[in-house]
């Protein structure tokens, strides 16, 4: 089963390596930073997202062609979601049926739109592209186009494709600086096409990409394309040429990537379906999980394999040369580990230029240094990511050194825990939960640490779930999930807390005042005798239970409403007499404690369940406080109400509470009590997190 906890959700599993399925529903951790701590194993099934230079491709390819495409399993993330903006803002007609596939019609190379204004966030393959199609369309057709995106954008040049398309006679300026976005594309001019068009490749393969996707809409004589300097990234370049030709246009080149030739009249045209296949760059980051933690059983990777098209699924030849042991059939790889410590290696990585950035963490893991040549394109991507890489491994204690288009890591032996900055690149984000795993080295000097990854949810690039995936096939000894534990007297406000505390932090959440109600529900619906204690505790460990703001859901169903009837109190009652079910919901109490951490609330959270949790609250306000919430709590659901009388239940309950045999409530001895009455609840999460703060081991 996969790992279902998002935000202040926990989902309740058996399995201890469930399968990692995509869930586009899910909602990321969108939270300022993730903990991660350490993590001791891996295996089970992953399924990757589309491919995002696939995605874009071919979303373009379709808007511009002629007819309906229909795209299957498309990538959903940031860079797509700008794509398909400036997609439907030129005219194409998006629509997605009940099974997720996307119907694009294509505006056959003639926008609606003349002017328009583009924003394309940090999407290289948004921007590179479309620039070169609305420059081209704007000189033939007339119009005025404007293109921007994040300041980062700003900053990543591409000025050798617009010099490019201006040798050709577009006219193109840039609005900031000289080579750089923003720009604006206008027209009508006309075109020099009897030339070569010449364009450099040994920044960008993506300039040339450009090219070779726009100048089919001009080409009614041969196009020719000749690259300057040493073409990089070639895998990228094949990935355009395979589906150009699947919309219509075949491209001839030579065997050097230096000259291509468009031929005469081609003209794009819908294949009808188009299936993206999964993203060979995210699948190196499970390649090296299974390489680094999968010991017992592998980690299999569904959606790239032998059959793929994409350059990075080579990655896998640079994990095997570490020491990956790695089966591959035509849409899965199995890795597991192999050598141990992984072999140092000395590799020109212009073939995998997005996948390399793993290797540089995999390296932590090595005998010896690695080197990672030829990575010059490195420098342009969505931040500086030699100079990023560096500056985070030697945050971990690492030994680094760099230079313009090469970098050296020294294996890590003595770890510091440490908060990763991750430059709003998701690749630094992905590649550097792997350092979470120093638990595994048998030399480490020192006890395991735990890894902070700041701006978790920048992985929406590409992979909006990727957390979660991981989540789902890797495995931390119990002790070092971490748990606050929130108890309180009833109407004390330490469920609102403890969801509060758990959406800052991105961890699950338990509400163990609400188990004995929903395991009495949970049996009526199943027919099941309430007398039968035997029966009923064995149904406690199937249940599909999880907590999420507020609400209680049973089988995915909003059960919060039926907990509160009186029929399920009795029914809570009836249960919580056998000792059989008891027992089984104190280890369903301890089973909630899964990655990346826990919030639990309760009477007995720090006292019996939880003695060893790092931070114990014991929420309290004075009697006449709760009262006066619950009676404004009942009132706005339209249920009458007497706050005297709700005072005088609170203070019965709490005199029951407090002479209880088992579990009574009271602070553990360790706890930090915390008199919310006059604080409102943003106030006692502050405080809360403060003292969370102060008990982790990253800088504050």
């Amino acid at each position: 089963m996969a790992a279902g906890r998002t935000g202040s959700v926990v989902e309740v599993q058996v399995t201890p390596f469930p399968t990692a399925r995509r869930a586009p529903d899910r909602v990321m951790y969108k939270i300022p930073f993730l903990d991660l701590p350490p993590l001791r194993g891996a295996a089970g099934t992953v399924s990757l997202p589309g491919s995002k230079s696939i995605s874009n491709r071919v979303l373009l390819l379709a808007g511009l062609s002629d007819g309906v495409t229909r795209v299957h399993d498309l990538l959903a993330s940031d860079d797509t979601k700008v794509m398909l903006a400036a997609l439907r803002e030129l005219g194409c007609q998006l629509e997605t049926d009940a099974d997720g596939v996307l119907s694009v019609t294509g505006i056959g190379g003639r926008p609606r739109a003349r002017d328009a204004k583009l924003f394309l966030g940090n999407a290289g393959t948004a921007m590179r592209p479309l620039t070169a199609a609305l420059a081209l369309l704007a000189a033939t057709q007339g119009g005025a186009f404007e293109l921007s995106g994040v300041p980062r954008m700003h900053e990543r040049p591409i000025g050798d494709l617009v010099d490019a398309l201006r040798a050709l006679g577009c006219p193109i300026d840039c609005l900031g600086q000289e080579g750089y976005p923003p720009l604006r594309l206008s027209g009508p001019a006309p075109l020099k096409l009897d030339a070569p068009v010449r364009v450099r490749g040994d920044v960008s393969s993506q300039f040339l990409t450009a090219l070779l996707l726009a100048l089919p809409l001009v080409a009614e004589h041969d196009v020719v394309i000749e690259v300057t300097g040493e073409l990089i990234s070639k895998p990228y370049v094949h990935i355009t040429l395979e589906l150009l030709a699947r919309f219509g246009v075949h491209v001839r080149r030579d065997d050097d990537w230096q000259r291509f030739v468009i031929p005469a009249g081609s003209r794009y045209r819908s294949p009808g379906e188009v299936h993206v296949e999964g993203d060979a760059s995210s699948a190196s980051y499970f390649v090296a999980l299974g390489a680094i933690a999968a010991t017992d059983a592998p980690i299999r990777i569904e959606g790239v394999g032998s059959a793929s098209v994409q350059g990075d699924v080579r990655f896998v030849e640079a994990a095997q040369a570490m020491g990956a042991r790695v089966d591959i059939g035509p849409n899965w790889l199995e890795v597991r580990r192999g050598a141990w410590p992984l072999k140092a290696l000395d590799l020109d990585c212009n073939h995998i230029p997005d996948a390399a950035m793993t290797l540089a963490v995999m390296a932590l893991y090595a005998d010896g240094p690695t080197t990672l040549r030829n990575i010059a394109s490195w420098r342009v991507k969505e931040t500086d990511r030699i100079a990023a890489m560096a500056t985070e491994l030697r945050k971990l204690g690492a030994s680094v050194e760099e230079g313009a288009d090469w970098l050296r890591v020294h294996p890590l032996k003595a770890w510091k825990a440490a908060a990763i900055h991750t430059y709003d690149d998701h690749r630094v984000a992905m590649c550097f939960s792997l350092a979470a795993f120093n638990g595994l080295q048998d030399d480490r000097q020192g006890a395991a640490v735990p890894v902070r990854i700041l701006d978790p949810q920048c992985v929406a690039k590409t992979f909006p779930d990727y957390f979660e995936t991981l989540f789902g096939v890797v495995r931390a000894e119990i002790d070092d999930i971490p748990v606050i534990t929130i108890d309180g007297p009833t109407a004390s406000g330490k469920g609102t807390l403890t969801d509060e505390v758990a959406q800052a932090l991105g961890y699950g959440v338990l509400d163990s005042g609400a188990l004995y109600r929903v395991t009495g529900l949970a049996a009526s619906r199943r027919g099941l005798d309430l007398g039968d204690g035997d029966a009923v505790a064995a149904l406690v460990p199937t249940l599909d239970l999880k907590f999420e703001s507020g609400r209680v859901l049973l089988d995915d169903e909003d059960v919060s409403a039926d907990l509160r009837q009186e029929a399920t109190g009795l029914m809570a009652s009836q249960v919580g007499a056998h000792g059989a079910v008891r027992r089984a919901l104190h280890q369903l109490q301890l089973d909630f404690r899964r990655l990346p951490g826990l919030v639990a609330d309760g009477r007995d959270m720090g006292t019996a369940i939880f003695p060893t949790a790092p931070l114990k609250v014991f929420l309290t306000a004075s009697a006449a406080t709760r009262a006066e919430r619950r009676y404004k709590q009942l009132i706005s659901k339209g249920i009458p109400a007497n706050i005297e009388s709700l005072r005088a239940d609170l203070e019965a309950r709490d005199a029951r509470d407090k002479g209880r045999a088992a579990s009574p409530l009271q602070a553990a001895a360790d706890a930090i009590e915390l008199d919310n009455s006059q604080q409102t609840i943003g106030e006692s999460r502050d405080l809360v997190l403060s003292w969370w703060q102060e008990r982790r081991p990253f800088p504050a």
